[in-house]
């Protein structure tokens, strides 16, 4: 048995009636506009977590840390606003390290705050100091944009800011900031922040970029736009819009990207993805604008995508630019580069390509993809995901975890007047649920409904349970769907599949609803059929409530593997 440090083992000595380090990044992150911290206390970040009581940042704790970074990313994801999360030293920063793994995929803007061990043990020397970690920072850099270590006091505020400058400029993503223990606990002389500010880089298009664009825009006749998820976090909706109806071109929204284009537009092909009739739409068009998208994995109906056209591609992470498609890359802001094109355009012909009617294109597409639908078992998935859209109000937002359901709604959910958001940037389980925590906190803190729906399978929910009681806690406005089917249920539908067999796939699980009821948290337990009454009732409901079906969905076929 190793015997740590006592000393470094020890809580920390008395200091009452003077600022310290921790003060300093409480106060920053308030000049800078933080309401809300998202975490768990530990020994090292006692010092962060003192200097917020004498804050007027709102502190939500969680019971494990990966759901603290999935909260503040809902959190962000909700409201726009920058998620602020800290951590404790060595096991609590790890274990952040897959729900931060997420919010770099999406896109999501974060400060993360780590404590560290104290300075002199750093540089890899092992004094066996409790939670010590060779290089802690390391283990971040594939999750976040930058990792920053702050060895004394004074530069705490500057880094801070750096760090929060860096996370709302795109392509936006959460910055790591770790602070030594005794840097958090030693008296300091800096003055008080007062303020501080963080203004995003700016990221426009270059001119000579638009300008070939353009003219390829203007010289197509069958264009058709992707809109991924970097169309929404650039804002770009209306631009989108006007783009598309100058252009007569069809849009389809990867998972990502639904909300970013109408729902029920004429040129909507919705988020149909995955179905190979609108895979070849985008494979017909002879200029294909693909708007903040990698043209990935799903988006790309699992790389079953050949366009025969040319490719204008625009994102502000410059990796993604042709990483999957050759093309005339741009790397800027989805809305400042799409702001550009549509400055220059003007409406085009749509009668230019003799016989082609874009809208009448989309309908067709659109009705041979409920045909392919209609010729399989799916009378039941189908019924279930649009109980759940009319329960559901125009304006909610809905989190949703990585399960069958969100699988489905992936393809056919209509966000309407609210927002979509799923696990699908790294398609972790155990998002859904602290996500919509984080979600609810952040309208709350806006002043706006707080209510929100998480959707999650039974495998999914047991990644996120113990956070019943920090919703229950804090008495969150979530109403949480769990769909059980037993098991890891698109897990099983692809071995069976694959290999005729399902392994491993099979859970015990507890009763949900009396666990639920266990934390003090309202549950119902009710048939398929009835879910969208259960619903009604729940989300019209005070404080945090669990519905639970236990039902078997299946998934839509795949048409990736036809072709």
């Amino acid at each position: 048995m190793e015997i740590t440090d006592g000393a470094a083992s020890a809580p920390p000595a008395p200091i009452t009636g003077q600022r310290n380090g921790g003060d300093l990044v409480v106060e920053t992150l308030s000049a800078l506009g933080a309401t809300t911290v998202f975490g768990i206390p530990g020994q090292h970040a006692l010092g962060l977590f003192d200097a917020l009581s004498r804050s007027h940042l709102r502190f939500v704790s969680s019971r494990v840390e990966n759901n603290s970074a999935f909260a503040a990313d809902g959190f962000s994801r909700a409201t726009g606003d920058v998620g602020v999360l800290f951590l404790s030293t060595g096991p609590g920063a790890l274990t952040a390290l897959a729900g931060l793994q997420e919010a770099y995929a999406t896109g999501v803007p974060m400060v993360v705050v780590a404590s560290q061990i104290p300075l002199e043990g750093l540089g890899a020397r092992r004094k066996g100091m409790l939670h010590q970690l060779d290089d802690q920072k390391a283990s971040a850099a594939n999750v976040t944009k930058s990792q920053r270590l702050i060895q004394h006091a004074s530069g705490i505020p500057s880094a801070i800011q750096d760090a929060w400058t860096e996370a709302v400029s795109s392509p936006q993503g959460p910055v790591w900031i770790e602070v030594p223990q005794n840097v958090l606990l030693d008296p300091v002389m800096v003055p008080e922040v007062e303020d501080a500010l963080a203004e995003p880089f700016d990221n426009p298009p270059r001119i000579e970029l638009v300008r070939e664009a353009v003219a390829w825009l203007k010289d197509s006749k069958r264009p058709a736009i992707v809109a991924g998820g970097g169309a929404r976090r650039g804002r770009a909706e209306k631009w989108l819009l006007s783009i598309a109806e100058k252009l007569g071109a069809p849009v389809v929204c990867s998972p990502g990207g639904n909300g970013a284009f109408p729902w029920t537009h004429e040129l909507s092909l919705q988020s149909w993805v995955e179905d190979r009739h609108v895979t070849e739409v985008l494979e017909d068009a002879d200029v294909l604008l693909v708007v903040g998208s990698s043209l990935g994995e799903v988006t790309s109906n699992y790389f079953t995508l050949e366009p025969r056209g040319r490719i204008i591609q625009i994102d502000a992470e410059p990796r993604v630019l042709e990483s999957n498609r050759p093309g005339l890359g741009i790397r800027a802001d989805a809305g400042q580069a799409l702001a550009a094109l549509d400055e220059a355009l003007e409406p085009l012909d749509r009668t230019r390509e003799p016989g082609y009617d874009a809208a009448a294109l989309v309908a067709e597409t659109l009705e041979r993809v409920g045909a392919r639908l209609d010729a399989q078992d799916l009378a039941k998935e189908r019924a279930f995901l649009q109980d759940i859209r009319e329960a559901v109000p125009a304006g909610m937002q809905t989190f949703w975890d990585m399960t069958i359901s969100a699988y489905w709604a992936w393809s056919c959910w209509d966000a309407r007047e609210g927002q979509f958001h799923s696990a699908q940037g790294a398609g972790g389980l155990g998002f859904g649920f602290p996500g919509a925590i984080g979600g609810s906190i952040g309208l709350e803190s806006h002043g706006l409904p707080a209510r929100v729906l998480a959707v999650s399978g039974d495998g999914s929910a047991m990644y996120s349970i113990a956070e019943l009681a920090t919703a229950r806690q804090h008495d969150i406005p979530v109403t949480w769907l769990i769909v059980d089917d037993g098991g890891y249920g698109i897990l099983r539908e692809y071995m069976e599949g694959a290999f005729g067999k399902a392994t491993a796939t099979e859970l015990a699980r507890p009763d949900f609803v009396a666990l639920a009821e266990s934390f003090g948290v309202p549950a119902r337990r009710v048939a398929p059929g009835d879910v969208g009454q259960a619903l009604r009732e729940s989300l019209a409901g005070e404080g945090p409530n669990v519905v639970v079906v236990e039902t078997l969905l299946q998934l839509f076929a795949p048409t990736h593997l036809d072709s």
